[in-house]
């Protein structure tokens, strides 16, 4: 699968079936994370891989109770080893350099026939707690990855380029 049909049939995964994910997949797809760019080549994010069903079950009650969290053969705890600067525009470039790494990761899942969730709804503090993540890392998303149970592409409604694309001036 090319980068094109990825971005085309990716999608947010909210039920996967009980089936491992191979080691190699696995690792293809945390290299596409440890590949990403980052701000000054900083390379701040750092992953936590879950496969211990009663510590998803865990991140899951964490994650408000999405069940289909736990369910996924992996979670990914997305974190970031920052020195918490601020790029010149005053965005923090961890969250940026996380998130660029994650999206290669859920591309290349996407390549895999594997899916993926980004998960915003969890408490940081409860996660490092069940992951023994240290007090100077920062939580930032969590990331269920495994076979979608409904592998069928969706329709995806999104704004047209003339909405959101503006040349040369606004």
């Amino acid at each position: 699968m090319d980068v094109y049909e990825a971005i085309r049939t990716r999608k947010s995964v909210r039920s996967y079936l009980d089936k491992a994910v191979e080691p190699e997949k696995l690792e293809r797809v945390l290299e596409a994370g440890r590949l990403a760019p980052s701000g000054n080549n900083r390379q701040e994010w750092r992953f936590v891989v879950v496969t211990d069903p009663a510590v998803r079950r865990r991140l899951a009650d964490d994650a408000a109770g999405q069940r289909f969290v736990g369910e996924a053969p992996v979670v990914i705890a997305a974190c970031a080893e920052t020195d918490r600067r601020n790029m010149r525009c005053g965005i923090p470039g961890y969250l940026l350099d996380v998130a660029i790494a994650i999206d290669h990761i859920t591309l290349a899942a996407a390549a895999e026939g594997l899916g993926t969730c980004w998960i915003g709804s969890f408490d940081p503090q409860k996660t490092r707690e069940i992951l023994g993540i240290p007090s100077e890392m920062e939580v930032v998303e969590l990331l269920p990855l495994g076979y979608p149970r409904d592998p069928a592409p969706v329709e995806k409604s999104r704004l047209p380029m003339d909405t959101i694309v503006h040349r040369e001036r606004w």
